[in-house]
């Protein structure tokens, strides 16, 4: 009940702040330079046909009553209408977030497991080859950019090896895969398409890969960090002098102990993933979400813009409230 009401409480906390948000977004996306609607027609058009355009879409109003009929499309869920495809934004976003959502989800959750197995294995074998080994695996993944590395892994692995499939798409056309989430592999799935869920999870390997070893190192790090401190804790040390056994010590004190502190930067890590999924989506063609909002920003396209950032703060301060409400689960000395 306690974490119910936390809940509820954080939800009507969201709504002056998503509201300052889609304020922000649209008035900043106004101010960028160029024009959206001869970056559309082109330089060549007549101003009769770019007043035409303004007028259907609305842009030859006023600034004021362009937010307000902004804000009321919001209320009764209108995101607009695309000024470079001319089609309505919230039916191009249900097609783009899912597959976005797929590729972020599994990412970060590869990269959890990973990092918290690797982290107190580091921690437990301090300053030997294994852990300086561990150390400098999260170096380099904190250095290297996901574009160089997403290409790498397309000339090792497809061009050279063989191993995966073209970087042009997201499943094979012809598995005959019924679209219902927008992600191909959760698709598959719930349609009990074989074929489909093994051509997904084909196309899924060398971007997934590319964003976890990105987001791993930070993650890799703090577990390391943690794992350390729970070790060298009076706690420990008096649950160890009591000669408990050592399944007990490691899943009861330092587990526990260690992922407390996890939540809050893995929802940190799951914003920079969604950030990452621009330049990933690029490289291997993805047509997700973060390609979709990139392409309507170097178009000026306003509506994309102003939906795309919305829907991104939505994703934070969502992601930040589940990890607020499982850090007071592992941690009861939390109040919410």
């Amino acid at each position: 009940m306690r974490i119910l009401r936390f809940v509820v409480r954080r939800l009507l906390q969201l709504i002056p702040v998503l509201l300052g948000v889609v304020v922000l977004a649209f008035l900043l996306v106004r101010v960028l330079p160029g024009d959206p609607v001869r970056s559309i027609l082109g330089q060549n058009a007549t101003e009769e046909d770019a007043a035409a355009a303004r007028a259907r879409f609305g842009l030859d109003q006023s600034l004021w009553q362009q937010f307000l009929d902004y804000l009321r499309g919001l209320v009764t869920g209108d995101f607009g209408t695309s000024i470079q495809s001319g089609n309505s934004v919230g039916s191009e976003m249900a097609l783009r977030v899912g597959p976005t959502l797929e590729l972020v989800v599994i990412s970060v959750s590869i990269a959890l497991v990973v990092a918290t197995v690797l982290g107190i294995w580091s921690a437990k074998r301090a300053n030997r080859v294994g852990d300086h080994s561990v150390r400098m695996f999260a170096l380099v993944g904190n250095s290297i950019p996901e574009f160089w590395l997403g290409l790498v892994l397309v000339l090792v692995g497809y061009s050279i090896l063989g191993w995966f499939p073209a970087p042009n798409g997201r499943v094979d056309p012809d598995t005959d895969l019924t679209p219902l989430t927008g992600a191909d592999l959760v698709d598959g799935v719930l349609t009990a398409n074989g074929p489909a869920i093994a051509s997904a999870a084909a196309y899924l390997v060398l971007p997934v890969l590319t964003l976890v070893v990105g987001v791993v190192a930070p993650l890799l790090r703090s577990v390391r960090a943690s794992a350390l401190e729970v070790l060298h804790s009076e706690s420990y040390a008096a649950a160890k002098a009591h000669g408990l056994r050592d399944r007990t010590l490691h899943y009861g004190y330092l587990l526990r102990a260690t992922l407390v502190r996890l939540p809050s930067l893995a929802a940190l890590v799951f914003g920079t993933a969604i950030g990452s999924t621009v330049l990933v989506e690029y490289v291997y063609s993805w047509q997700g979400f973060g390609q979709w909002a990139l392409r309507g920003l170097l178009y000026r396209d306003y509506p994309v813009v102003q939906a795309s950032v919305l829907v991104i703060a939505l994703c934070y301060v969502l992601v930040f409230l589940i990890a607020d409400v499982v850090h007071a689960i592992l941690d009861p000395r939390v109040r919410l």
